[in-house]
């Protein structure tokens, strides 16, 4: 159930920068007609006359389900069709746990996590009727292993994704529909900007995964979606934590703080 990418409809939601950019150009490059969608419809526009193809842009607040329609129309009516769909839109609140209120909890819930689900209302009936295509969601490790205590409403999420991933591959796969799940670790991004501080910030702990730059993650989403890969890590060492973590979860956590101590920021 491999994706020839040539030729092929890609919706790509937070693609204005980061790994959403890095993925549409890396699609592009395999001949993929590439809908580009961002909060900010300027770096959407941006990125869509970066690709040299065939694009098109639109602005997207996935927290409007109105907003996905208007991209599934827009696609339709200049493509003719939707073959991938990858939801890589996330935002972050990062303090200790007693300090981060519940709109920032709601907030961080609303845009990664149903947002995910909005896409799914809207996509998967297209995907479904015609029997083929493949979903990306774009999760992270600290939503396969337990360090992102500094930023949880963002882990409790990604845990969620990679959860709903999982389940929809079982459900999906069968029915002609392939599904990924990209679980980046430290990767250059701008996503700074999508942070919102509470409280006296910890210092960081957990695996010291290596940052990778977004062009390469754009290129292993790729080849990933043709090969019809499940689980994309962009750094292999997470398989060894995670490995660890399913052997004995009472061990791995007690022994945590001594694996991986804490950073300076």
């Amino acid at each position: 159930m491999s994706v020839d990418l040539h030729d092929a409809v890609a919706v790509v939601t937070g693609a204005g920068s980061g790994i959403g950019r890095a993925a549409a150009h890396a699609f592009a490059r395999r001949g993929t007609r590439v809908v580009v969608t961002d909060l900010d419809a300027e770096r959407a526009r941006a990125v869509a006359g970066e690709l040299g193809g065939p694009a098109v842009a639109a602005p997207c607040d996935v927290t409007r389900v109105e907003d996905l329609v208007a991209v599934r129309d827009l696609a339709l009516g200049r493509f003719g069709r939707v073959d991938l769909v990858m939801n890589n839109v996330g935002i972050l609140a990062v303090g200790p746990v007693e300090d981060i209120p519940l709109d920032a909890w709601q907030r961080v819930i609303d845009v990664n996590l149903l947002g995910v689900v909005r896409s799914n209302l809207v996509f998967l009936p297209l995907l479904l009727e015609q029997g083929s295509g493949h979903v990306v969601n774009t999760a992270s490790t600290a939503g396969l292993l337990p360090y992102g205590f500094d930023r949880l409403p963002y882990t409790a999420t990604k845990h969620a994704l990679v959860g709903l991933s999982e389940a929809l591959a079982l459900y999906l796969r069968p029915r002609g529909v392939g599904v990924t799940c990209l679980c980046p670790a430290g990767v250059a991004t701008n996503i700074v900007e999508q942070i919102a501080f509470y409280g006296e910030p910890a210092p960081p702990q957990g695996p010291a995964f290596p940052v990778v730059d977004a062009e390469s993650v754009g290129e292993l989403l790729a080849d990933g979606v043709s090969e019809d890969r499940f689980l994309l890590l962009t750094a292999p060492e997470a398989a060894d934590e995670l490995r660890a973590l399913g052997a004995d979860v009472d061990l791995y956590l007690s022994q945590f703080p001594s694996r991986h101590p804490s950073r300076p920021t």
